[in-house]
């Protein structure tokens, strides 16, 4: 008997944002989804708009598994987790960790390719960037939608969220914020789409 999958499927027990007062509380399932969706688009972006070759199928599976160790760590805030090179360092080495745990509850047939998904030693770096900059974004989206909904909390979070996306400086990035980014801003009647 494995455990994998039923273990998978506690991400939507592990809320994010913990130190945040949110208006609707977003647990690491509904944001692995949503990176895991934004991953894909920016990997069209980058092979239809300039000419690239990612594979979006496989940056989505990526993101889909990105945050899943936090099964084990909780989700540590990111002020904290990036406090300094000792609390990265020290995270990063509890991430490889439980990722080790996951994968041992997977039969041997299947540890080779979860591994893929889970650790990234032989990955394209980047795809990895397309991932975390698809993590950032769905960041970003959550500060939007927390803001319109009137909560003032996540101003100064969607301020450094969009900081640390500017960082990135990936063309797909500025294609992803010029032609999804405003939508998420509009009422679903505002966004008319026939519905």
């Amino acid at each position: 008997m494995y455990h994998f999958f039923a273990i998978m499927s506690r991400m939507k027990y592990i809320n994010r944002w913990s130190l945040m007062n949110n208006t609707r509380t977003e647990n690491i399932s509904e944001h692995s989804l949503t990176v895991a969706i934004i991953a894909h688009a920016l990997c069209v972006i980058n092979n239809k708009c300039f000419g690239g070759n990612a594979d979006p199928e496989h940056a989505a599976a990526i993101a889909l598994f990105h945050d899943c160790t936090e099964i084990i760590t909780g989700d540590l805030p990111t002020p904290i987790k990036y406090s300094s090179k000792t609390m990265r360092n020290a995270y990063a080495d509890i991430e490889d960790e439980a990722a080790e745990l996951l994968l041992s509850s997977l039969p041997d047939y299947m540890y080779e390719e979860y591994e893929k998904l889970l650790v990234h030693k032989e990955e394209d770096e980047y795809t990895l960037k397309l991932v975390k900059a698809a993590d950032r974004l769905s960041a970003l989206i959550k500060c939007i939608e927390e803001e319109q909904m009137g909560n003032r909390e996540f101003s100064k979070a969607g301020d450094e969220v969009r900081k640390s996306i500017d960082k990135y400086d990936l063309p797909e990035i500025e294609v992803f914020i010029r032609d999804f980014l405003p939508s998420y801003y509009l009422s679903l009647d505002d966004q008319n789409i026939g519905l």
